[in-house]
């Protein structure tokens, strides 16, 4: 049975799993689903169609599921849908989706919020990531596995970040970040590939090399997008081992709204 502090509100027609705990004076709402071994703390607030996964802690003063702040919602029956064994600190804060934006918020598995985070309305947000504190991610955000947000990151809407992505503190992000690019600046600017953050994830020395050779066609050779990713498509041969990164880098940049381009180093072309 679910442990419930005699002062928090709890709905009976939530859905506690097994083992959940909820904290002293800590809300939650009628379409809540909470699975198993999940402890939420004091003073939280769960509201709206909220579903969260297994094994997830949850720090006090957070809130989760409540209407988003775009103007247009209007009150539709839109979700957030959060993974299992996330740890999401103080104060953070994630919204519903609108029906513009496909109806749901969503938090993968195994990331790690730090304290004010914020995920907005529709954002998607990928397993293994690490939001620094007050990372803000505006509307309709995407963001792959194994990123790495800065303290005080903040990402304008409709942004996509890849996987192995990595951004320094106070980085504004106007434009999209490829796979393991790490960006920093205001606005954000590429500064080189993640390459400590890929080799403790266990990155050989091929893959290594072809994130490399992706890093100087994106950013030292004075290509344009198309011409860059003829050039990565190119180096598959090269690099066997490193078919799936190729493969990522390759899908992302087709992906990349012309208007809104890529973040660039000083020395880069414009898409």
């Amino acid at each position: 049975m679910a442990t419930i502090h005699p002062t928090a509100l709890v709905d009976p027609h939530a859905e506690l799993d097994t083992d959940v705990e909820i904290g002293p004076y800590t809300i939650v709402g009628p379409h809540v689903r909470i699975g198993a071994g999940t402890r939420v703390a004091a003073h939280c607030v769960i509201e709206g169609r909220t579903t969260i996964g297994p094994h997830n802690r949850i720090y006090p003063f957070v809130s989760l599921g409540l209407p988003s702040q775009d103007k247009k919602y209007a009150g539709e029956p839109c979700e957030l849908v959060i993974g299992a064994r996330n740890t999401i600190r103080e104060y953070s804060t994630y919204h519903i989706g609108t029906v513009q934006g496909g109806g749901v918020t969503r938090l993968g598995d195994d990331n790690w919020m730090m304290a004010y985070t914020h995920l907005a309305h529709d954002c998607v947000v990928g397993n293994h990531c690490i939001f620094a504190n007050n990372a803000q991610l505006a509307g309709h955000v995407q963001v792959g596995d194994w990123v790495i947000l800065g303290g005080f990151t903040v990402v304008h809407q409709f942004v996509r970040i890849g996987a192995h992505a990595m951004t320094a503190m106070c980085a504004l992000l106007f434009a999209d970040v490829p796979p393991f690019v790490m960006a920093q600046g205001q606005p954000a600017q590429a500064r080189s590939m993640n390459f400590e953050g890929l080799r403790r994830r266990g990155f050989g020395p091929e893959r290594i090399a072809a994130v490399k050779a992706m890093h100087k066609a994106l950013y030292r050779e004075g290509l344009t997008l198309p011409q860059a990713d003829e050039r990565i498509a190119a180096l598959a041969q090269r690099y066997p081992a490193a078919h799936d990164d190729l493969a990522l880098m390759r899908s992302f940049l087709a992906g990349v709204d012309p208007q809104r381009g890529i973040v660039r180093s000083r020395r880069g072309a414009e898409a």
